[in-house]
């Protein structure tokens, strides 16, 4: 296990803007304390360095884990999850009636794999959007 540094830490709440960077839930809202998730997992190779680091809600990173990616539902064929350090969120995500969806494989997949669109998220969106 790699110890984050607090001020490591503080960079990357700072770099998502309080937001968990997979479903952008605002940090101030959630019932349990957002995490600082290692993209690639140690496990993988990944490395405890801003570069790899992302801020997560605790449903986002506990469905993600350490996977790197799943099959795409829409063809089957097995992609890698959204990088929130290589990729922008509007090019593979957009919202619609409070549910997420994917516009791309690796949207899809994330969509899939995280749960996105589980009932008490689209409602916990919804009272968000009130």
């Amino acid at each position: 296990m790699s110890r984050i540094s607090e001020s490591l830490r503080q960079q990357v709440i700072s770099r998502a803007q309080n937001r968990c960077e997979y479903c952008q839930l605002p940090s101030g809202v959630s019932f349990y304390a957002h995490e600082v998730d290692h993209v690639i997992a140690l496990k993988h190779g990944g490395q405890t360095a801003e570069s790899n680091l992302a801020y997560a809600c605790w449903r986002c990173n506990r469905y993600k884990g350490s996977d790197l990616g799943s099959f795409d539902p829409d063809t089957q064929e097995f992609c890698f999850l959204f990088n929130p350090r290589t990729q922008i969120w509007e090019k593979h995500f957009y919202e619609s009636l409070s549910e997420i969806v994917g516009y791309s494989s690796e949207g899809r997949t994330t969509v899939k794999l995280l749960k996105f669109n589980t009932p008490e998220r689209i409602q916990e969106r919804q009272i968000l959007k009130q």
